[in-house]
């Protein structure tokens, strides 16, 4: 419903990332906690949640995207829910690494949570960041990253190398997880783990950009996904169909 009044737009990035997000919001203390979403076309899954929750207002996440609205398609620094949310990928982990050292410092109790996609383990910074966390042993900084295979050239893996991912993660002093990210049962739990040890903790998410909507044709770009006014029924259709016959 945000993304069909346009057209098109990022519906693959909440298809990839729903349980993770789900999941984060189970486990983090909102207003308490800090959160980070690196890639900023990614925002419309934390809106989505955070309308369900009252976070954010209903009427407010149907402004999403409309022009003149905060609740943007692409997230900027006047956005709400988010602590930070970044304009150009790769800066995310940079500013959950100052979140997260500053609380440190300041004696807060506090997690900070950095949301980030694959495509961005081609930046630099993050990698810098991660140096710089992985240093000071940030324990309270844990990282979800949505590995979708899937940027606005193509394929992660037809444009760089990134393989082994919980490899070079470790080698920076981080302790990495590798699993399913569409389980959401299984990130709450990782996600509540994290917390528990005394380095600086990244989960790597296992997705697609087409999970759980079956209408979405073969050839759908992932990346952004154009939803003409058909397709976009079906979708609400299937969506609600499955949501009915599991609270039925």
């Amino acid at each position: 419903r945000m993304v069909a009044p346009h057209g098109f737009g990022y519906l693959g990035q909440a298809l990839s990332s729903a349980e993770q997000v789900a999941a984060l919001f189970t486990v983090m203390r909102p207003g308490r906690d800090r959160l980070v979403c690196s890639p900023s076309h990614y925002v419309i899954g934390f809106f989505a949640a955070a309308a369900e929750l009252g976070i954010l207002s209903e009427d407010e996440a149907e402004t999403y995207g409309q022009d003149g609205s905060p609740v943007e398609a692409i997230g900027t620094e006047r956005s709400p829910v988010m602590d930070y949310t970044c304009g150009s990928l790769g800066q995310g982990l940079s500013a959950a690494a100052g979140f997260a050292l500053s609380d440190r410092l300041k004696g807060k109790d506090r997690r900070t949570f950095a949301f980030i996609s694959d495509g961005e383990l081609e930046e630099g910074q993050l990698w810098e960041a991660a140096m710089f966390a992985g240093h000071h042993r940030l324990n309270r900084l844990t990282v979800l990253l949505d590995a979708n295979n899937s940027q606005v050239d193509g394929p992660v893996d037809t444009i760089t190398t990134i393989e082994p991912i919980a490899a070079k993660w470790q080698a920076f002093g981080w302790s990495a997880q590798d699993i399913d990210g569409h389980d959401v049962d299984a990130v709450i739990k990782a996600l509540a783990a994290a917390d528990e040890g005394n380095q600086p903790y990244v989960l790597i998410n296992r997705t697609s950009t087409d999970h759980g909507l079956d209408c979405l044709p073969a050839d759908a770009d992932g990346h952004f996904i154009k939803l003409p006014p058909e397709l976009a029924a079906a979708a609400e259709a299937e969506l609600t169909g499955r949501l009915e016959r599991r609270d039925g």
